[in-house]
């Protein structure tokens, strides 16, 4: 009797979760939306953080010849956005071309902003039905779902090099303050 009373109880459980998991089950959109925003937030966060004076900032103390200032990190993370993005069907409401030759630090931010906004934008453009077409390359990745994580992990790499110029200037990043 108690080993039926299990199988009926789990039997049950298995049904229920796939009749009712679904109505729950997050859509791509809404997964690469929530990752794209909580990125945001750290990546902007960070990127206020460091005062406008250090936004040419470059370390100088080991092998750092030729990388990008903490400002140019920045507006090549925004330019990456629309980038990756383009082929979403989402237009810009700016040049992206224009963020390169941007150099005050309320520009940038501001650039910044808006690439995030682009790229969230694009997400909601996500369905399960789109997510694994293929609709160009773009850095080897040709499908929505792979260019949305290609684009994450881009920014990802940058946001740790943001980290790291803070840090060298005596800024904990916002995100650690936490």
């Amino acid at each position: 009797m108690k080993l039926k009373s299990c199988l009926t109880a789990f039997a049950t459980l298995a049904v229920t979760t796939l009749l009712i998991a679904p109505a729950f089950a997050a859509t791509p959109a809404e997964v690469y939306g929530k990752l794209f925003a909580s990125q945001a937030e750290e990546v902007v966060s960070a990127a206020e953080a460091m005062p406008a004076d250090k936004y040419n900032f470059v370390p100088t103390s080991g092998e750092f010849a030729g990388v990008r200032t903490f400002g140019q990190q920045i507006t090549h993370i925004a330019e990456a956005q629309y980038f990756f993005f383009k082929g979403f069907g989402v237009k810009p409401a700016i040049d992206p071309e224009a963020i390169a030759k941007l150099t005050n630090k309320d520009d940038i931010v501001k650039a910044l902003k808006d690439s995030y906004a682009f790229a969230e934008q694009a997400m909601k453009t996500i369905t399960p039905q789109n997510a694994f077409e293929k609709i160009g390359s773009v850095d080897g990745t040709d499908t929505r779902a792979s260019i949305a994580a290609f684009g994450l992990s881009h920014t990802n790499d940058h946001y740790g090099q943001m980290v790291v110029y803070l840090r060298l200037n005596g800024i904990i990043p916002p995100a650690s303050r936490k």
